[in-house]
Parts: structure tokens; sequence; C-alpha cells
């Protein structure tokens, strides 16, 4: 690298979805070149201030929240927290001299980008979805590259500085290299039966885990295994009734660690449609019903999963059908083999593989 300046800014958070791709992101762009000095920005008390130094890198937070959707005077606070984290991000990247700043969506990423592009500073986006925000739409103006995971992102972007790259996951998936019967052992499952995962998200999704609450009769009746990530706040309600009525057959955790060995032991997956969770999906190569969000930016879960079924690679429920049809069209997928063994071939098709190591290699021709 004939660059002296090798300091990249990576910016935004707020989920998961968001988080591990950045961190993906990172640890492609060391794996390239050790001596890259790379500085996370992400939004104060959003789960990236603890996630991104446990890998090892340093974050600084903006004060930065989202406008809610209704009147409120909260937006009023927004508006000056969007202006101070304005200032906010000029300084630090005034102070850390960047050669390229990356968007990685989330609060954070809109000033910082915003600021790096006025200062004349190389900008990559890394959009995830299959429906662009209105954020990235604006910052593609200005932006040198933009990363995509799925085709005909052009209605959104200028065609030119498109590249399909996919979205990075977590890399302990693209290894591939655990066993179902570590897995078996590490949730304490038995290896005879049918099992199916649980996704919420990292934050949860109160509707998935209201259907399950709702039919751990069936659920117990059924001698399927369930491992169920409920999200933090739903943890302790979920466990307490799972315990209390005794039923042996549902692992309940409030965030799982170990994602590979849930999916290499999961026959179905039930999970939201975050664009971070469906490229893990296809990774891996599993059947899922996927259950959108209808609490998203211009309802780009929905769009996300539609792009699976319309290749007969998952299934999608709306949320309002949830409670009425989820546990039991799970139930059925999962012991139907031709079913889940045609949408596991598709999702696989679907795959994009090494997608950090793509977007490193486009912010390292930035940097240079």
């Amino acid at each position: 690298m004939n660059n002296p300046n090798k300091r990249v800014i990576i910016s935004g958070g707020g989920t998961g979805g968001h988080v591990f791709p950045a961190i993906a992101i990172a640890n492609a762009l060391k794996a390239i070149d050790p001596e890259i000095d790379i500085l996370f920005v992400g939004a104060k008390g959003r789960m990236e201030m603890e996630k991104v130094p446990a890998a090892g890198y340093t974050i600084v937070g903006l004060p930065i929240m989202g406008f809610q959707r209704k009147l409120s005077f909260k937006n009023v606070v927004v508006v000056l927290k969007l202006v101070y984290s304005l200032i906010k991000a000029r300084q630090i990247i005034k102070k850390f001299n960047p050669a390229v700043a990356v968007g990685v969506g989330g609060y954070a990423s809109g000033p910082v980008l915003r600021i790096a592009a006025k200062l004349n500073i190389p900008t990559l986006i890394q959009e995830q979805n299959s429906y662009a925000g209105v954020t990235n739409k604006l910052l593609a103006k200005k932006a040198n590259k933009i990363c995509v995971a799925y085709e005909n992102m052009d209605k959104f972007f200028p065609s030119e500085k498109i590249i399909v790259t996919g979205n990075p996951v977590r890399q302990d998936l693209e290894a591939k290299s655990n066993s179902f019967e570590e897995a078996i052992r590490y949730f304490g499952l038995n290896a005879n039966k049918k099992t199916i995962l649980v996704l919420g998200g990292s934050l949860g999704a109160k509707t998935i885990n209201q259907c399950l609450l709702d039919n751990l009769g069936k659920i117990s009746a059924s001698g399927v295994q369930i491992i169920w990530q409920t999200g933090s706040k739903y943890f302790n309600n979920v466990k307490a009734q799972v315990v209390g009525r005794n039923i042996q057959n549902v692992k309940v955790q409030d965030f799982i660690t170990r994602m590979d060995l849930a999916y290499s032991v999961a026959n179905l997956v039930i999970s939201r449609a975050g664009a971070c969770t469906i490229s893990e999906i296809c990774l891996v190569g599993k059947p899922s019903i996927l259950v959108p969000s209808p609490n998203v930016a211009e309802d780009h879960q929905t769009k996300n999963a539609q792009a699976l079924v319309d290749k007969d690679a998952a299934r999608m429920i709306i949320d309002r059908e949830a409670s009425a049809i989820l546990v039991d069209t799970a139930l059925f997928h999962v012991n139907n083999e031709q079913l889940i063994k045609t949408l596991a071939e598709n999702a696989a098709k679907m795959a994009v593989r090494n997608s950090a190591q793509h977007i490193a290699k486009e912010i390292i021709k930035l940097i240079n």
C-alpha cells in the first residue's frame, strides 16, 4: 500500500445487522494490511458501544437518535442532537484525519459520511437492504462507491458507483467448520429430534416471541426442539414461562453468541428479515420462515424477504397474521423433508461469499 495515511473510519450500528458486518469489514481490512488504523463511530447507548470494543477496536459515540414517526416534542430533541452530532463528527474526522470514511447504516452513518464528503474525504456506503433508505440515497450523491447486496439497485443509486459485494457476515459462519455433534452438546439437544432456530434479531421481536409463548403447549407436544433467541428485553419473561411449565424441548437464550453452532443444528429458521440475517441464512443454506418487522423505514424487511420468496428460497408470513399461523406453518415445514430441502438449496444459490473481503479491497482502492 503506497499511501502513508492508512486510517479508516467505520460509522454506524444500532443493531447486530449493522454492527457485525462493520466488525467483519474491519477484520478483513486488518487481514489485508495490519497497519491500517481503524476508528469506529457509533451512537451513544447503542449496542455498538459494547460489541466493537469487545472485538478489539476503538469506538467513539455520537449523541444521535432516530426521529419519532408521529408528531412528538421528542423530535425537537432529535434535531438538536443531530446538529450536535454533526459538530462532533467534524471534530472526530479533523482529529483522526482518515483516508476513507465507511458507512454501514444506522444513526451515526449520516453525520460522519456527510462531514467526510464535505471535507473531500472519499466515502463508501455499504447498503445492506434490497430497498435503500432515505439517508443512504442522500449520501450516495457524494459517495465514491456503494457496495450492495442485491441486484437492480440502480433505481436508488448512480449505476457507475455500485459494486455488488453481498453483505458481510460473522467470520465463524464463513468457516463452516463446526460440527452437528458439537452443536448438540452446546445447546443440550436431542440428536434424533428436528430443531427450529427462532431469531428476533439482536434486540428481539415482540410478535415472534408472543407467537411462541401462546403456543408453548403445542410446541411441547410436537417433539420438535426449539433454540429461541428472545432478545434481552423479553428474556426474563420467556424463560420464566418455559421453566415454570417445565418444557424441556425449548432452549431459551437472550442472545446467541455461537450462531455458527445454532445454524449447523437447525432444520428450519424462523426470523425477522433483516438484511444481515438473510445473508447468513443464504450463506449457511437453511430453509426459513421470515416474519418482516413492520416497524422499519420504508418497510424494507418485507422487500428483503420478498427477494427470497421470489426465488422459492424462503416462506414469508406478514406480522399481523403471524399469531394465527406461524407456529403451525413452522411445524408443518420442519416435518416436510422435500419442502425444506428445496428452500435450503435455493437459499444457498443466493449466497454471496467473502463479502467483507470484497468490500475491504474496495476501501483499500480508495485509500490508494
